[in-house]
């Protein structure tokens, strides 16, 4: 027991002693770290105070420095400022001599210019005193030559006119002497060229199978489609290609008319291919005739490609292939181009073998002979000499150019090639039942409607329909306001009387349409 209580107490006292030592040791240590703080303290004071001291000398250098560059600047933008004003001073002074010297010259054209007036007044008092005199003396001889005449100014006009008209009549009864000569003779070769027509025993066409066709539709139902919710189908079918489409009551049939075959072309295309689709409605029929015009486009190519083939050609131009092509859909006196140009051709090969010519550069001249007729309204000229210039321009040889420009008399023929190529166009031309005169007149008609249309600003095309009865003219709303084409269709109207008086009662629709296309993606 008293072990225990030993060792509790000595575990006491050494707890104690350990904490006494330890507090002790505490305490030093608490010291010396006060001590180093401090003196850290006081270290970190000084080297403030230093920078705070290098900064101030640094601060006062540098404004210093500033306030010496500040001054020198304001020195130098004054003697800058001192030198303008002394050049606006300079320059003022040179205005003001200017002024002063345009001044006097001013001064002394106005003293001129009085002057002057004062001897224009003086000269027109002159001329009028003159004018005066003039008139008094002339009164004066008419009166004496009354008096020497006997007769009255009056009575000598009457006499005048009297002799000249006499005169005049006696002229014109020998015109007319002349001209009735000359018709006698003209329809002695008219009627004998009637009677070598009726010896042909020639039958014409009917002009409904030179300008219309006929077109089968698969059924009537098809014929509701073409013309649409209030005609606005058949009004875009019409304006796109051209043509005059004739719906009646013949059963699954539709008429398109038109004096131009490609137009009548490209609408049976179009509503073929509209009848295969289905829809109708004018965007599609937008999208199906300029697709369509490709088409016929690469059909021209085709037809061309045939033709060169068979008549055995090689190396001709690509474009001039597609001219060839083109003219399957042209015509010259309501005969076929293409079918003349073939027979030409073929004629010219005929000759040329007969006389010794190349029978290949014959038959290209032949075939060539009308490729103007193809061409672009953008030509300006004869078809010939437009042919002509497009054959140079692809290649083709000068005596084949010179052998187009000479085919029909525009230019006179200088080689065995052009007499060949004329013959055979003059053979071709007059056979019996070749050309219809009167049919090329009408679509002439046509053209001339459609051109005088197209000359007026503002509009984008024109379609003559109903055998010329009625011209279409599409404008452009962007250029033509409504007010304006009131006044644009009245100005066709006028020109188509001036121009064209025999053509009889012709409409003129003028369509002004604006569009709003909004794509929603």
């Amino acid at each position: 027991m008293e072990l225990v209580l030993v060792m509790v107490a000595g575990l006491v006292v050494g707890a104690f002693v350990v904490f006494a030592f330890k507090r002790i040791q505490d305490q030093n240590t608490k010291k010396s770290a006060k001590d180093e703080a401090e003196r850290i303290l006081n270290k970190a004071k000084s080297e403030a105070l230093k920078i705070k001291k290098d900064s101030e000398t640094k601060a006062k250098d540098f404004e210093g420095k500033a306030r010496k560059n500040v001054e020198t600047e304001i020195n130098k933008q004054k003697s800058q400022l001192k030198n303008k004003e002394q050049q606006f001073e300079r320059r003022l002074k040179e205005i003001e001599v200017q002024f002063k010297h345009r001044q006097d010259e001013n001064d002394k054209f106005m003293s001129q210019l009085k002057d002057r007036e004062e001897k224009i007044v003086v000269s027109e008092n002159r001329i009028r005193e003159a004018d005066k005199q003039t008139q008094e003396q002339i009164t004066n001889l008419q009166k004496k030559l009354e008096n020497v005449a006997q007769m009255t100014q009056e009575q000598a006009r009457r006499e005048l006119f009297q002799v000249l008209e006499e005169t005049a009549k006696a002229e014109a009864a020998k015109k007319i002497a002349e001209i009735e000569e000359e018709t006698l003779k003209e329809a002695d070769k008219k009627s004998r060229l009637i009677i070598a027509k009726a010896m042909a025993r020639f039958a014409s066409e009917f002009t409904s199978e030179r300008t219309v066709s006929v077109m089968s539709l698969t059924s009537d139902e098809m014929k509701g489609k073409i013309i649409g919710r209030e005609g606005r189908n058949i009004r875009t079918l019409e304006a796109l290609c051209g043509v005059d489409l004739i719906v009646d009551d013949t059963p699954e049939t539709i008429v398109i008319s038109g004096f131009d075959p490609v137009r009548r072309e490209l609408a049976r295309r179009t509503i073929d291919k509209l009848m295969e689709d289905g829809r109708v409605h004018p965007a599609r029929i937008e999208e199906v005739v300029e697709k369509q015009r490709a088409e016929l486009s690469k059909s021209m190519k085709e037809e061309g490609d045939k033709v060169i083939v068979e008549l055995g050609i090689t190396q001709v131009h690509n474009e001039l292939v597609k001219l060839v092509g083109s003219l399957k859909y042209r015509s010259i006196h309501a005969q076929n181009a293409l079918n003349h140009a073939l027979e030409v051709a073929h004629i010219s090969g005929l000759l040329a073998a007969e006389i010794g010519v190349n029978i290949k550069i014959a038959k290209r001249a032949g075939l060539l002979h009308n490729i103007g007729l193809a061409a672009e309204h953008t030509f300006e000229g004869s078809y010939a000499f437009v042919g002509a210039e497009l054959a140079k321009k692809y290649g083709e040889s000068d005596d084949v150019c010179h052998a187009i420009r000479a085919h029909n008399d525009n230019e006179k023929p200088s080689s065995a090639l052009a007499w060949i190529v004329h013959a055979a166009n003059i053979l071709s031309s007059t056979r019996p039942g070749a050309r219809r005169q009167q049919m090329d007149n009408f679509i002439n008609r046509l053209k001339d409607l459609e051109s005088i249309a197209n000359s007026f600003d503002g509009v984008m095309k024109s379609v003559a329909v109903q055998a010329g009865r009625e011209v279409r003219v599409l404008v452009e709303s962007s250029r033509v306001t409504d007010d304006q084409s009131i006044m644009l269709a009245r100005d066709i109207v006028k020109k188509i009387e001036r121009e064209l008086p025999h053509v009889g009662q012709v409409k003129v629709t003028l369509v002004r349409e604006t569009r709003s296309v909004e794509v929603a993606r």
